[in-house]
């Protein structure tokens, strides 16, 4: 075991770490310099102040404390079932997606023709009235594989052990992980009074306390900018550029792939249709960005890797495929379209969706909170739906893989989404869709199949979500 003084030390490596090479470690670094000469920072009390001014602020959600001897692969994911379900996961969908360029006849990336890059160039702000390359296409992953590879989850120590309750066994999620409860998960929001906002312009803590009560529509764009430590500078812009220009020199099979989730979800959406060419620009340039690899060095998956030539099965020339690492699935596209609503600047909306998208917790724990909150303060009608063959998660699964994304009115999403970077938690989620349940838990009890429960669920774009979570915060503290 770590001493306090040991384990404040690894949290704050692996902190500096996951900084390196942000503009918001850059700022850091440039403060820390300013600091040392002021007569007030005094280098042998240093440390105790920091572990204080975390304390004070509430800012103490540190990564856990791993040895640093440990295995990398021990302290991203220390179970060894789930390190073994995330290795088979990511080569089903390599598999799924080498299986697809063999059958199309298409390779996994191709140097575009000239005529091409100039046409691409062209068109860039107008790729909406394009086709995809080839609508055989499809996502080796939707949402019911995920669920099925969520389900079929085992702890294989907790097979026979006697401490299983009953109610354990109800949900589809069957492994022990330690999720919150409501008065754990959404605490009472830190109130600012709104002139205050121009006293907090450079100052990302307090924009975050400032965002769990909601943001005002003018403001939201530049707080959730600030949370996010994503900036307008020339550095960014050039980033972005040159993802641009890698997209249109090259052609990848993953761009099929975008189109093909692009036409099949926010193209038919009502709220999102319009912004269809700001999405092929960002998830386009998204697919080509390798500084997202720096993410998988504190995320439980790994990049996947393969043979862009055809030296197949040669480690030589394997490479991480695509160049970001990230394989698209169904919906990933409805992450990025609320936030068109915020900036037009294709830049800005980049940098905010990366940043967003890499902050997104593991989907295991949200299911498990969803089920054990409904288990909880719900248990007949848990049970009720379980009975009739309509598991309560079955019906959920897409709110939570979204963050309710394309099922909530627009004005409400960015509402919960407040939430969700004020607590810089997705835990709100689940208790959303438990929220969900509960509002429709009379006609829910009377429902006698999946299809009737769906259905009493098909439409929650009237749902006003503070209202919702309010009555159920409050009738689960009676």
């Amino acid at each position: 075991m770590l001493d306090e003084s040991a384990e404040l030390s690894v949290s704050i490596t692996q902190i500096v770490q996951r900084l390196k090479g942000t503009h918001l470690h850059s700022q850091l670094e440039k403060q820390a310099k300013e600091c040392l000469h002021k007569p007030e920072i005094k280098l042998e009390t240093l440390k105790d102040d920091v572990r204080r001014l975390l304390k004070a602020s509430g800012m103490t959600c540190l990564p856990p404390p791993r040895h640093p001897r440990a295995p990398p692969e021990h302290t991203k994911e220390p179970l060894a079932y789930m390190r073994k379900a995330q290795v088979n996961w990511e080569k089903r969908i390599l598999k799924s997606l080498n299986s697809m360029c063999t059958e199309l006849g298409i390779p996994l990336a191709r140097k575009r023709p000239v005529p091409e890059q100039n046409e691409l160039t062209n068109k860039w702000n107008e790729m909406g009235t394009d086709e995809p390359g080839n609508i055989e296409t499809q996502s080796p992953c939707f949402h019911s594989d995920m669920l099925k590879v969520l389900v079929g989850l085992k702890n294989p120590n907790n097979e026979r052990s006697e401490d299983l309750t009953v109610r354990s066994h109800w949900g589809l999620i069957q492994v022990s992980l330690n999720v919150r409860d409501i008065p754990q998960t959404v605490s009472p929001p830190f109130f600012i009074s709104l002139p205050s906002i121009f006293l907090i312009e450079h100052d990302s803590a307090a924009a975050q306390q400032y965002s769990r009560q909601g943001c005002p529509t003018g403001l939201r764009a530049q707080l959730w900018s600030l949370i996010l430590n994503t900036t307008d500078d020339p550095e960014a812009i050039t980033h972005y550029e040159q993802l641009k220009a890698r997209v249109i020199h090259h052609d990848l099979l993953v761009d099929n792939l975008i189109y093909k989730d692009v036409k099949l979800t926010a193209s038919n959406d009502d709220y999102y249709f319009v912004f269809e060419d700001y999405l092929y620009q960002v998830l386009l340039c998204f697919s080509r960005d390798t500084a997202v690899l720096e993410h998988f060095n504190y995320n439980c998956a790994t990049p996947p890797k393969s043979c862009i030539q055809s030296k197949s099965g040669s480690e030589q020339c394997a490479v991480v495929y695509p160049p970001n690492g990230v394989i698209p699935f169904h919906g990933f596209s409805m992450y990025v379209a609320p936030l068109c609503f915020l900036y037009n600047e294709p830049s800005k909306l980049y940098s905010v969706f990366r940043e967003i998208l890499l902050r997104m917790m593991g989907i295991v724990s949200l299911c498990l909170q969803f089920e054990r909150l409904l288990q909880t303060h719900l248990p007949q009608l848990f049970y009720h739906l379980r009975e009739i063959g309509a598991q309560p998660l079955r019906i959920a699964f897409k709110w939570i893989v979204r963050a309710f994304s394309g099922y909530l009115s627009t004005d409400q999403l960015l509402l919960l989404w407040d939430r969700i970077l004020g607590y810089d938690s997705l835990e709100i989620v689940a208790v959303l869709a438990a929220a969900v349940f509960a509002f429709r838990a009379e006609n829910l009890m009377e429902v006698t199949s999946l299809a009737s429960a769906e259905a009493v669920l098909a439409d929650l774009s009237t749902l006003k979500v503070m209202p919702l979570l309010q009555i159920f915060l409050f009738a689960t503290s009676v």
